[in-house]
Order: structure tokens, then sequence, then C-alpha cells
């Protein structure tokens, strides 16, 4: 099993869920987060105040995959998100250990 890790921005995260629900992914896990990488945040004029917005906020998707999954995920997200400008994110991929559905007991692969 394995888990990978979307950073994406807020708006893209629509047309990632409908690549992802078209390759066959069932469920996934949707975290609105806040961060930065190569923009470095910006500068916003507020009541005539300048101040430096160093936190944008992001789209933070957790998806448990069988490994014959990940690259078809890996290259839904990769098209789905990408607008070819800086911040658009990144992709993880993690190796889980042990995966179990509460409900039923499942383990494995069973369990997603």
């Amino acid at each position: 099993m394995k888990m990978l890790i979307a950073i994406i921005k807020p708006f893209k995260l629509d047309a990632v869920r409908e690549a992802l629900s078209d390759i066959g992914v069932q469920g996934m896990t949707v975290t609105e987060v806040r961060g930065f990488g190569r923009q470095k945040g910006h500068t916003e004029l507020y009541r005539g105040a300048e101040y430096t917005v160093d936190l944008l906020p992001k789209i933070k998707l957790e998806v448990a995959l069988t490994p014959d999954n990940v690259d078809k995920a890996i290259d839904a997200i990769s098209k789905a998100a990408r607008t070819g400008q800086i911040g658009d994110g990144k992709i993880f991929v993690y190796d889980l250990g042990q995966t179990v559905r509460i409900r039923t007991g499942e383990n494995g692969i069973d369990a997603v």
C-alpha cells in the first residue's frame, strides 16, 4: 500500500478530484493548509498599510492507493493541477505499513 500526498492550489481541487475519480480512486482526505515554497509569499495593502503574506493557502490531498494505481494517480493529479505557474504544488508518495478499515476490521488492500 502507498500513501500519496499532494499539495495543490485551492482552485484546482475540483479538477483533481474529478481526475482521480476517472481513474477509479474511491476516497481521499482533503485538508486546507498554508505554506510556501519558491513563491515566498507576497505583499498586500490593507487600509493603507502594507503587509507581507508569507503563508499562502493550499490544499493537501491524502489518498491511500494500491501500488499499481500510484503512477496513474500521479499522472492524473499532475495534469489536473498544472497551471504552469510557480506554486502548482508537490506530490509525495510514502509506504504504508498497515491499513485497517475500522468498521469491518479488513486489512491491507481490502481496507482501501
